[in-house]
C-alpha cells in the first residue's frame, strides 16, 4: 500500500498540479496520510490491521457504488475504468493478505472494550506530582 501510493500520490502532494480542485487536494492529503500510516505499518503489521479494513472497504463501496453501475450500463468512462481496475486489486489482495484466524479472534469472539468512564492507572511521575501527595 506504501509504494504505491508513494509512487502515485507523493509526487502531486510534493508538487501539486495546476488547477487542482480543492476536493482533489483532500483526497490527495488524505491519501498521503494513509500512505505514512501504511509505512508504519510494516514495522507494526498486526496493529495496522484497521488500515487494512479501512482500504478494502473504501475500495469494496467505490466499486458498488460507483464503479459497477456505469460497467453495467456501458457508460463506463476511461478514466473510471482505471479506478476500477485499481480498487478491484485491493478488493482482491487485501483479503488475501488478511491474517483472518487473528481477526476472527480480536475482532470478532474478544469482548469488546466496555464504554464510559474508565479507571486509568497513574504513573509514578503522576503520583509524585500530585499535590495531595504533598
Amino acid at each position: 500500500m506504501f509504494v504505491g501510493l508513494a509512487i502515485v500520490k507523493w509526487p502531486a502532494i510534493l508538487n501539486p498540479p495546476p488547477g487542482l480542485s480543492n476536493a482533489g487536494s483532500v483526497v490527495g492529503s488524505v491519501l498521503g496520510a494513509i500512505s505514512l500510516l501504511a509505512l508504519l505499518g510494516i514495522r507494526y503489521p498486526v496493529k495496522m490491521l484497521p488500515l487494512l479494513f479501512f482500504e478494502f472497504l473504501w475500495k469494496f463501496i467505490w466499486v458498488l457504488g460507483w464503479g459497477l453501475p456505469p460497467l453495467l450500463t456501458e457508460q463506463l468512462t476511461p478514466e473510471a475504468e482505471q479506478t476500477l481496475i485499481s480498487c478491484l486489486v485491493g478488493v482482491v489482495l487485501v483479503p488475501l493478505v488478511m491474517p483472518w484466524g487473528y481477526v476472527f479472534k480480536q475482532y470478532v469472539k474478544a469482548p469488546g472494550d466496555p464504554w464510559g468512564k474508565q479507571v486509568g492507572v497513574r504513573s509514578s511521575t503522576q503520583a509524585a506530582s500530585s499535590p495531595s501527595q504533598a
